[in-house]
């Protein structure tokens, strides 16, 4: 039986509320194995992004267990978990988040390098993930000089940059106009097919949400099938 890259098991994540505790995740159960792309999708607030911090290790669940590469994450201490994830899950923002005093090329290069890889090799990789992605001719471009769909194509190359096993996008084309968004989406996809990568990619966007292998919603703290 193949084991899941990724894997959630009766994952619980509350925060205090004043008095009270707010209910995020309530058993939540979700595996996805390499090559597959799982949508993730439910209203504004449905705890989408509680989920996905959880899964990339940003956040440390209440209860339940995080598996990567079928391993337990709970055990690992806050530099162990911070090494796994930054050789094991790509993120992709709504937000690109790119450091605007650098160029497209070095915002690819810099996690290579903090991951420790030399600056020769990080600089090829860099190259080759921004020409995939059609920004040949913008690899000295900074984020200020680029338009929003050339700036998240940049966050992807940085987010692939590493050979991650896996990629977590909250709502990766939200901030984009349809036509820019349909093709980022497109051009996420892609890339991820062609590496092999499990994907999960939260959206609002029921069309896009269609192109991927298969959905779950998030509705009342747990996860259904759709």
């Amino acid at each position: 039986m193949t084991v899941p890259v990724f894997r959630l098991d009766s994952v619980v994540r509350s925060y205090p509320q004043g008095r009270t505790t707010l209910q995020v995740l309530r058993g939540v159960d979700l595996a996805a194995a390499a090559g597959e792309l799982v949508a993730l999708v439910g209203p504004s607030g449905s705890g989408k992004s509680t989920l996905l911090h959880v899964a990339g290790l940003l956040e440390r669940p209440d209860g339940g267990e995080v598996y990567l590469d079928g391993k337990a994450c709970g055990p690992l201490d806050d530099d162990r978990r911070t090494a796994l994830r930054r050789a094991r899950v790509g993120f992709v923002y709504q937000y690109h988040h790119l450091l605007p005093e650098f160029s497209a090329e070095e915002n690819v290069l810099l996690p290579q390098m903090i991951a420790g890889t030399a600056r020769a090799a990080g600089r090829a990789r860099a190259r080759e993930l921004l020409a995939q992605l059609g920004l040949a001719d913008r690899l000295d471009h900074r984020p200020g000089q680029l338009s929003g769909g050339e700036q998240q194509r940049v966050a992807i190359a940085r987010a692939l940059a590493n050979r991650p096993a896996i990629v977590l996008a909250d709502e990766p084309t939200g901030n984009l106009d349809p036509e820019t968004a349909d093709e980022v989406f497109a051009l996420l996809l892609a890339l991820a097919r062609e590496a092999g990568l499990a994907a999960v990619i939260a959206t609002h966007n029921p069309a896009l949400a269609g192109r991927m292998d298969r959905s779950v919603r998030l509705e009342g703290g747990r996860l259904v099938d759709v």
